[in-house]
């Protein structure tokens, strides 16, 4: 086990690495996903229940990956999804038809789910035994890489064919693995002095109060990541269609939420550090839900620009709390229940936002987003002191 800073500061460096691994195949993946479809000849039904692969692989590993790493440990679980996630991200270029689609992403979905509870439960050790509430650098390396991924793969679509794209990835992922890895399996996850560590493989018995407050960061994970899935499938055609914006000026939207989101997460220990959890999370929800306000219901672009902004801004820190808080109280189960409801929550926001935009209107459908960071903020605030006991 580790027990000194050099220790500390190298697993920290090699679960950042993971993070932003995972984020770099999975948008390298995304960007492709035209291009798929073209292969497949799959309609946009066709191709949208295929891409619930992904979601049910995820959902079904996130459950089980809990206790896959109570039995093996957080970093051998880390690094073996990474190394599936690497080869699996080369499959869906290999199929010609949805149905062959659909089932190499449920093995992709697997890997991504896994990972994140791995890595998230190994950041969790990590923020307990250098007592620095450092969470929300991981994140912000998952977003780096995303945004390097997406990146990269759009600068390559129209030189590279989707398969050797694809393998690229394939081949960057085994590497950057076979470089981190081995610093992660030479160690044991930290404890923090005054945590007893349970007898292997034992599970942590919860009380029942344990358990709800676990739910709770659940749902503000899922409140957070509603807003997450619904300005990336929906906040460019929402200026597109009620603002007259450009094509290229849509675009913009989505990039201006990820990027104050990514600087939200990179100088997010230092606002944990001085406003408390507790605070940071009634802070950002509130801030979410006026930027979202704006972002859906002003009348000119630039206005609309910088309110989803300012939601990035406001929730770029409530996940990463949310889970390390679940997992502080639960272990790699409180990061398995939390990581669930946090992904329903963002695979439930993008069909939600549609329904809820046939009925009265997309600017309206997109005010639930800011609901919901509101909702985030309010339980927050609600369970402060169960949360600090």
């Amino acid at each position: 086990m580790p027990g000194n800073g050099n220790s500390l500061s190298r697993l920290r460096t090699a679960i950042t690495v993971f993070f932003a691994l995972d984020g770099f195949v999975f948008a390298g993946w995304v960007v492709r996903i035209p291009a798929i479809k073209e292969q497949t000849d799959a309609s946009a039904s066709a191709l949208g229940l295929a891409l619930l692969g992904v979601s049910a692989g995820a959902v079904v590993t996130m459950v089980l990956t809990g206790r896959l790493c109570r039995r093996y440990g957080n970093h051998r679980v880390t690094v073996a999804c990474a190394v599936l996630l690497s080869l699996s991200v080369a499959l869906p270029p290999l199929t010609h038809s949805a149905l062959a689609l659909g089932l190499v992403l449920l093995v992709f979905g697997a890997a991504y789910g896994g990972i994140n509870v791995a890595f998230n439960s190994a950041a969790v050790d990590l923020v307990a035994a250098m007592r620095r509430p450092i969470m929300p650098s991981f994140h912000a390396a998952f977003s780096l890489g995303g945004m390097i991924g997406a990146g990269l793969g759009a600068l390559v679509a129209g030189s590279l064919s989707p398969t050797r794209h694809l393998l690229l990835l394939t081949v960057v992922g085994l590497l950057v693995t076979a470089v981190a890895g081995p610093t992660l399996l030479r160690h044991e996850p930290p404890v923090p002095p005054e945590r007893e560590r349970p007898a292997e493989g034992a599970p942590r018995r919860l009380d029942g109060r344990t358990r709800g407050l676990v739910l709770v960061f659940g749902l503000i994970a899922g409140c957070t990541a509603y807003g997450e899935g619904a300005l990336a499938d929906w906040g460019a055609l929402h200026l597109e269609e009620d603002l007259d914006a450009s094509p290229g000026a849509a675009a913009i939207g989505y990039s201006c939420f990820a990027l104050a989101m990514t600087v939200g997460r990179l100088t997010g220990t230092t606002l944990l550090e001085r406003l408390g959890r507790t605070r940071t999370v009634v802070v950002g929800g509130a801030t979410a839900a006026a930027g979202m306000l704006l972002g859906s219901l002003a009348p000119a672009l630039w206005a609309a620009l910088l309110g989803y902004a300012v939601t990035g801004i406001g929730l770029a820190n409530l996940f990463p709390v949310a889970v390390e808080r679940a997992g502080a109280l639960a272990g790699p189960s409180g990061v398995a229940t939390a990581s669930t409801l946090g992904y329903g929550g963002m695979l439930l926001g993008p069909p939600a936002i549609g329904f809820m935009a046939d009925w009265f209107s997309l600017p309206t459908a997109l005010t639930s987003v800011a609901i919901l960071a509101a909702v985030a903020a309010l339980i927050g605030f609600a369970t402060r002191r169960a949360a600090e006991r």
